[in-house]
C-alpha cells in the first residue's frame, strides 16, 4: 500500500487573482488569453497599476492546484517545488499545508532568493490571461526531487510547465524514471498551448515511449499531434499515452482509457472564470483514479467539480463544496 495518491512536481507560484477589462490588457500591453512569462521588472509594472485590495492571493501553480485538489476530496497528495526565504515563500508553505499537502521542503529552510509569483487576470468573458515571474522555481531541479515520495505514491503527476527550462526539463525526466523503476504510474499535463507550440520537442523527450496518463485541452491535443480536428488527434494521442484525457471546456471532455472512448457530459454552469478549471479536472479525476472509481466516474467527478470552479472567482473549492460534490457523485 503506498501512502500517497499523487506525487506533484511542478512550479511553486503564489497566484495573485483579480478583475480586469479588455482595455485594461490592450492599454498594458497584455496578450490576452495565454500564459505569459516575464522578468521581474515588467511583473511590477503591471502591479503599480492593479487594485491589489481586490486581489485573492493562494499558493499556486498548475499542480499545486492539481494536488491541493486531490486533498480535498479525501485523498494523500504530496508536492515537489520551491520557494525562496521571502514572505511569500513562507506564507505559500502555510497555505498548502493548510490545504493538507506534504511537500518537499518540510523541515528545511528555503533559499536566499524571490518566491515566483503569477497574476492572474480575468476579463468580463471568464478568460484566463497569466502573467508569470517564475521567481526561485526557475532554478527547480532534480536536487528538489523527493525520490522516495515518488515511489510511495501511485501516481506522478508533472506539470508541463517546467518544461521552459533545461534544469526543469531534467527533473520532469529524472522524477519519469523514479517512478517507472518504482511501479508509479506517470501523468503529465501540458499545461498550456503555448508550451506545446513552443516546446513540442521537449515534451517527446519526457513522454518517451509513453505516459500512463496524459491532460491536454483540444487546442494542445491538436497542437501537439499535428492534426486539425480532435478526432484525428486522440488517435494520434494512442501512440503516446495509455489512457488520456481532453477536456472540451463547455462541451465537456472525452476519455480514453484504453480501449474505448468516454464522452463525458458537462454540468451547466454559469462561466464567472476558467482560471484553474483544468487544474482542477486533473485533481478531480486522479483523485477518482485512485480510489476506487472507473475512468467514466473520475472524469463525472472531474466534470462536476470543474463546473465548480468556473461558476466563482479562484481556482479552488472551499472543502465543503468538495464534499458536497463527492456527495452528488455518490448519492
Amino acid at each position: 500500500m503506498k501512502k500517497y495518491d499523487v506525487t506533484g512536481i511542478g512550479n511553486a507560484l503564489v497566484d495573485i487573482e483579480f478583475k480586469v477589462t479588455n482595455e485594461f490588457l490592450f492599454e498594458n500591453r497584455v496578450e490576452k488569453g495565454l500564459m505569459t512569462l516575464v522578468d521581474e521588472t515588467r511583473q511590477n509594472e503591471l502591479m503599480k497599476v492593479i487594485n491589489t485590495a481586490e486581489a485573492k492571493k493562494q499558493c499556486g501553480g498548475s499542480a499545486a492546484n492539481t494536488v491541493i485538489a486531490v486533498s480535498q476530496f479525501g485523498g494523500q497528495s504530496y508536492y515537489c517545488c520551491k520557494v525562496a526565504n521571502d514572505e511569500l515563500g513562507y506564507f505559500y508553505l502555510e497555505d498548502l499545508k493548510n490545504s493538507g499537502v506534504d511537500n518537499s521542503l518540510e523541515g528545511k529552510e528555503p533559499e536566499e532568493g524571490i518566491t515566483g509569483k503569477c497574476l492572474v487576470m480575468v476579463t468580463g468573458d471568464s478568460e484566463r490571461t497569466m502573467n508569470t515571474f517564475l521567481g526561485i522555481t526557475q532554478t527547480f531541479s532534480v536536487n528538489d526531487l523527493n525520490e522516495w515520495a515518488i515511489r510511495d505514491s501511485k501516481y506522478l503527476f508533472i506539470e508541463g510547465y517546467l518544461i521552459t527550462s533545461p534544469n526543469g526539463k531534467e527533473a520532469m525526466m529524472q522524477a519519469k524514471r523514479i517512478a517507472e523503476a518504482a511501479g508509479t504510474k506517470v501523468a503529465l499535463t501540458f499545461s498550456d498551448p503555448s508550451m506545446v507550440k513552443y516546446f513540442r520537442e521537449g515534451f517527446d523527450d519526457v513522454i518517451g515511449y509513453s505516459v500512463d496518463l496524459l491532460f491536454a485541452n483540444e487546442e494542445e491535443a491538436m497542437l501537439f499531434t499535428g492534426k486539425d480536428n480532435i478526432l484525428e488527434a486522440r488517435e494520434e494521442m494512442k501512440k503516446s499515452a495509455k489512457h488520456f484525457v481532453i477536456t472540451q471546456g463547455k462541451n465537456g471532455a472525452m476519455i480514453f482509457d484504453g480501449d474505448t472512448f468516454i464522452d463525458i457530459e458537462p454540468y451547466k454552469t454559469v462561466a464567472i472564470d476558467s482560471n484553474g478549471a483544468g487544474d482542477m479536472f486533473a485533481g478531480a479525476f486522479l483523485y477518482g483514479i485512485t480510489n476506487g472509481h472507473s475512468y467514466a466516474s473520475s472524469g463525472k467527478l472531474a466534470s462536476m467539480a470543474s463546473s465548480k470552479i468556473v461558476s466563482q472567482f479562484g481556482p479552488r473549492l472551499k472543502w465543503h463544496e468538495a464534499k458536497e460534490i463527492l456527495a452528488r457523485l455518490n448519492p
